[in-house]
């Protein structure tokens, strides 16, 4: 069993995948990487994964053998590039005695296990997840609960406007938070009043930003949004940092950069998020807030 991870650690994020849609490749997508949605969140010690895009691939073979005997892997929802890297998951590779959770929320209550099972099958893929050496055990709720493991950390949960809906989370730890709020279509007006109370005060908010303003007009109805309303909402919720998300796979090193520069124009502590970017959060202590580095200029490692 995973512990529970003491107050006196960071709350800690790692970009492993930044890419929607689908993977982004060649000499104009180094900087932001070219894999698709994963995120490492960590509570301390207490590991959480957020999504299975390709991005999971090189997060597993970075953890290998010294993965957690028990892993929770919650989706914000099951489209091909949240879950493409499932099977290709390292630790999913190494002994039979780990188990794998799976977390879905989008899907009125019912788990992954059909959809991976139909997807992870001849004639789509050689072979199925009840193959590969670890236990898959899934888990299925309504997105709007707030999740409790075995281990007493909880996560709150919020349902997303996407195409079949999707979910988003809150991690708390050490009086620090962060929001995952992936594949996200924003309403009018905006900021939603339910979205804006589940990010308040955060401390940092990863938001769907695949569209510019100029290019959302016409991709609407697609369930993305922009970075001008993910500042929108961060301030509007008084959140400190915002990392955006999702990128749209022919947005390269040049375009991104200069996206950032207006975003912070508007948002200082805001950035585009990198591959491998790590942010750390230091607990509060005694009522005072440790000050981290800015996250925006946190470089990708």
């Amino acid at each position: 069993m995973v512990r529970r991870a003491a107050s006196s650690e960071p709350l800690q994020v790692r970009f492993w995948g930044t890419r929607g849609s689908t993977c982004a490749s060649g000499a104009r997508f180094v900087e932001f990487g070219g894999h698709t949605a994963c995120v490492e969140v960590r509570c301390g010690d207490r590991l959480f994964i957020v999504d299975a895009g390709s991005g999971l691939s090189a997060l597993g073979a970075e953890l290998g053998a010294d993965a957690p005997a028990e892993i929770d892997l919650l989706f914000s929802h099951l489209h091909l590039d949240h879950v493409c890297g499932l099977p290709f998951f390292k630790p999913a590779l190494l002994g039979c005695n780990r188990v794998i959770r799976t977390y879905c929320g989008n899907m009125d209550g019912e788990s992954a296990e059909g959809a991976l099972a139909r997807l992870y099958a001849p004639p789509l893929f050689p072979v199925t997840l009840e193959q590969l050496p670890a236990r898959f055990e899934h888990c299925g709720f309504r997105a709007g609960e707030t999740l409790t493991f075995p281990d007493g950390a909880k996560v709150a949960t919020h349902l997303l406007n996407h195409p079949g809906g999707a979910t988003g989370y809150r991690f708390e730890h050490g009086g620090r938070s962060a929001c995952y709020i992936s594949d996200l279509e924003h309403g009018d007006p905006w900021p939603d009043p339910g979205l804006l109370a589940f990010v308040r005060d955060a401390d940092l908010i990863i938001y769907d930003g695949m569209f510019s303003e100029s290019e959302y007009p016409s991709c609407r109805g697609w369930g993305h949004s922009t970075w001008e309303k993910g500042v929108a909402l961060a301030k509007a919720a008084n959140v400190a940092s915002l990392a955006i998300f999702h990128l749209y796979p022919g947005h390269d090193d040049a375009f991104l950069k200069a996206a950032e520069a207006e975003m912070q124009k508007a948002m200082p502590s805001s950035f585009v998020a990198r591959e491998r970017q790590t942010v750390s959060f230091a607990p509060r202590e005694g009522g005072a807030v440790a000050q981290p580095a800015n996250p925006a200029k946190v470089p990708a490692v």
